[in-house]
């Protein structure tokens, strides 16, 4: 169980292209991803085997379409992890630009 001393966060990596997920000084998972204009497409997902069944990625993937729906970006989730999170919080799927949606296996609307 996490205490409040290691509550996680979750940073932008701009310099690396990740958004990392970070338990007290350790990095306990990552989602990468490319920026071209206004898009952000997500193509990997790692969360570390010590960390993994503690709800990090979702906390992690979360974050990440909080802030492409902050900056205006349309989402591309190449990643399945990402694709897998939309699909069962729908409340991301406007993230994903409609024409791209079959591309992705996810439904044209709620």
């Amino acid at each position: 169980m996490l205490d409040s001393a290691t509550e996680p966060i979750v940073v932008d990596d701009t310099e690396h292209s990740r958004f990392e997920i970070r338990v007290g000084d350790e990095l306990a998972g990552f989602v990468q991803y490319h920026r071209r204009g206004r898009l952000i497409a997500f193509v990997h997902t790692e969360i570390d085997a010590r960390y993994e069944g503690r709800g990090l990625g979702g906390k992690l993937i979360a974050h990440a379409l909080d802030a492409a729906r902050a900056e205006g970006l349309a989402v591309l989730p190449f990643c399945p992890f990402v694709r897998d999170y939309i699909d069962k919080h729908r409340e991301y799927l406007d993230l994903v630009p409609l024409a791209q949606r079959d591309h992705f296996d996810l439904p044209a609307d709620v």
